[in-house]
């Protein structure tokens, strides 16, 4: 089974710029003049629409994510300094901190929003400290 992420986004050209500082990987196979695909993993993905070819997907008007919650997307990174890089790169190209950093021990995350105000959270977990918690 293969997941994609869909979200509507302003300006694409953006976006683009965007999510390449961040190291994200273009799929160009999807991608049109209203479509931004990116590649998350083997089985996930990530894709930006135009709020215009966005629209007809849904009966609901699309949230402007600077003012609602919508969703908020976790993305397991290998190390904590991966997940540092990726929040510097996000705020180094018109991201947003949401919240300062949090550090668990056995799990640390950060939090940003996208320039369309999508939240972002790149977070590190030790699994044998978090399994020896149970």
């Amino acid at each position: 089974m293969r997941a994609y992420l869909n979200l509507a986004v302003s300006d694409l050209p953006r976006t683009r710029v965007f999510f390449l500082a961040l190291g994200f990987k273009v799929n160009e196979q999807f991608c049109d003049e209203a479509t931004l695909a990116f590649d998350l993993s083997e089985s996930s993905g990530v894709m930006f629409l135009s709020q215009t070819k966005f629209a007809p997907f849904t009966p609901h008007r699309i949230t402007n994510a600077h003012e609602e919650s919508e969703i908020l997307t976790a993305l397991q990174l290998e190390t904590r300094e991966a997940v540092d890089k990726m929040a510097s790169a996000a705020l180094s190209n018109g991201g947003n901190e949401i919240r300062n950093p949090e550090d668990h021990g056995f799990m640390y995350t950060r939090a940003f929003a996208d320039p369309d105000g999508h939240i972002w959270e790149p977070f590190w977990m030790n699994m044998e400290a978090m399994e020896a918690r149970t």
